[in-house]
Order: structure tokens, then C-alpha cells, then sequence
């Protein structure tokens, strides 16, 4: 399993982040709490996104698809403004032909939060950061 390498956005410190963990990730240096991004594939996305202690946004992405080259980042910052409360997921769908028909896309990048392993909201397109968090808001507020 990869961790990520990832600045603490209150103290700035650099700290490893494991892909899975049972509890979310938090500062070494100051206890904050830090975004929580990680990669998934067919073959460990269950460990991964479906058993997170908290939801997950799944970002299902090309490499060669431009839109989602500008939500990546947009993504990203979204899980900085929401640390300890969601784990970003990134799927190449290129390299995850099973998710990628599990989950019907037929565009990216295809956005979904999962919520104890199910989906409970899904969005296709790119979109601005506020948009994206306002959206992954909602969600959440739904099953909450």
C-alpha cells in the first residue's frame, strides 16, 4: 500500500500519509488534522475507498483528459478544506477497467461520495473548487 507524501496545512510540516488507516490521518508535528489523498485500482479500491472510516470522493480520471487535469487540483483543495472529515480517492480509469464498469463511466472525470461503501452521489464533469465543495457538502449533509 502507497502513502503520500502531504504538507500540513496549518503548521506546514511534511508527513507520510497511508492509503489506508483505521482512523484519519493527523499532523505529526501540530495534531491537525491533513488531507487525506490516496490512489486506488481494481484491485485494492475496497480497501482503499469502500472501508474509509469516513467518506470518500472518488475522482475517476484519464491522464489524457484535460477537464481532469483542472478538477484534480480543484479536488485536491477540497480535501485540504475538509481534513478529517473526507478521503479523496483518485482511480485511473485507463488502469481500472473493472471500477470503470462497476461504476458505468462514460465520462471523466465522473465524481462519486461513498458513504460506508455505497455511492450516494455521483457528478460527471469538470468543475470549480467552490462548486466541487459545494457539492461534496451536500452530500454529506444528505447522509448524515
Amino acid at each position: 500500500m502507497a502513502t503520500e507524501i502531504v504538507r500540513c496545512p496549518a503548521c506546514g510540516q511534511r508527513n507520510r500519509v497511508p492509503a489506508v488507516a483505521s482512523g484519519t490521518p493527523t499532523c505529526g508535528n501540530c495534531h491537525g488534522p491533513l488531507p487525506w489523498v490516496a490512489s486506488a485500482s481494481d484491485g485494492d479500491f475496497a480497501e482503499v475507498a469502500e472501508q474509509s472510516p469516513v467518506p470518500v470522493v472518488v475522482d475517476l480520471w484519464a491522464p489524457w483528459c484535460a477537464p481532469c487535469r483542472t478538477v484534480g487540483p480543484a479536488l485536491d483543495r477540497v480535501a485540504t478544506d475538509l481534513a478529517g472529515a473526507v478521503k479523496l480517492v483518485k482511480v485511473n480509469v485507463d488502469e481500472s477497467p473493472t471500477l470503470t464498469a462497476r461504476f458505468g463511466v462514460q465520462a471523466v472525470p465522473t465524481l462519486l461520495v461513498l458513504k460506508n461503501g455505497q455511492v450516494v452521489a455521483r457528478q460527471a464533469g469538470a468543475a470549480p473548487a467552490a462548486a466541487l465543495r459545494t457539492w461534496v457538502d451536500g452530500a454529506l449533509n444528505k447522509t448524515s
